[in-house]
């Protein structure tokens, strides 16, 4: 193949040649998105209009609900017009964006949750210190870092991907993933981003030996709680959080630790939907299903909804 410096668009893959099936892929696909962004909204409005959830865990999922609602729109509604369309192209600057946008809010999706985890850990293991320590300008202080941290890594994961020279332009995956770029690299820079990314699994899993080793703490001081309702409790704020981690690492290693391929299968688009639009989807629930505070919140809110709907007919 000829080298493409001068390319103005990538055609990313579509899920079928069938119409029908591209119609359904589509309906499919706005069933997730809507549940995603309803799910993430109503998470977010409720902690944001109740003042007994102003509290640093519930600030954390607060940003996490923000986070996850930017990772679905990023990559969901361009994957639906090219299905209702029949269009493939993505310009070179959109995939671009994707892949920046979509690196940015990954990689705070999970400095987030460790720093979650360390907050469950200061809660339960020393909850005489927790205010003093999980105090309002701490917890933005580390939630800024979080954000710049992967504002500096998405611009250097972003530049050093599209600094390669591109031998093709058709992606073999529904958007910009940095594994199917490389591949269409034919140049020697790619190994760049290699380093990057065995540099990227490194901090990865450096985060992950640190939420365990946060666990390990939690669970050996819930351990010593005398009263059984005391560990409920003390696990009721853990499991949401620690279910949350456990799908967004597993669908992620389960993604990438499969042996490459060199054509694009059916298999490889399933994978990338489980660890791309999957964790952001059922987050809502996750959090939702065995925290009281948020069920209250979340049917407060629907309650003021309808009251105001009931006067707005009135009126």
């Amino acid at each position: 193949m000829h080298n493409l410096t001068s390319m103005s668009a990538f055609l990313l893959l579509e899920f079928s040649d069938v119409r029908e099936l591209q119609i359904l892929h589509f309906f499919v696909f706005l069933v997730l998105y809507l549940t995603a962004i309803i799910g993430n909204l109503l998470i977010a409005t409720a902690i944001a209009l109740d003042h007994h959830l102003h509290t640093p865990m519930y600030f954390f999922l607060l940003n996490l609900a923000i986070m996850d609602l930017g990772t679905v729109s990023v990559l969901v509604p361009k994957s639906m017009a090219i299905s209702l369309l029949n269009c493939r192209f993505i310009s070179y600057f959109g995939c671009v964006a994707q892949v920046f946008f979509y690196i940015l809010l990954g990689a705070s999706d999970y400095a987030l949750l460790t720093i979650m985890a360390h907050d469950r850990y200061v809660a339960i293991c020393n909850p005489l210190h927790y205010e003093t320590i999980m105090h309002k300008g701490a917890c933005i202080r580390m939630v800024a870092i979080a954000w710049i941290f992967s504002l500096l890594y998405a611009i250097l994961h972003t530049g050093i991907t599209f600094a390669n020279t591109f031998c093709s332009n058709a992606v073999n995956q529904f958007f910009c993933e940095i594994p199917k770029l490389l591949k269409l690299s034919c140049s020697n820079f790619y190994l760049v981003e290699v380093g990057v990314l065995v540099l990227s699994f490194s901090i990865a899993l450096g985060c992950f030996i640190f939420i365990i080793v946060t666990y390990m703490e939690i669970f050996s001081t819930v351990r010593k709680i005398p009263s059984v309702h005391g560990k409920k409790k003390a696990l009721s704020t853990c499991l949401p959080h620690l279910t949350v981690v456990s799908v967004l690492l597993f669908t992620g290693v389960f993604a990438y630790t499969r042996p490459p391929s060199e054509a694009s299968s059916d298999l490889d688009i399933a994978f990338a939907v489980v660890y791309s639009i999957i964790p952001p989807t059922l987050n809502p629930f996750i959090y939702s299903m065995r925290n009281n505070e948020i069920k209250t919140a979340l049917w407060k809110l629907l309650g003021v909804w309808r009251s105001s709907k009931t006067i707005s007919r009135i009126l």
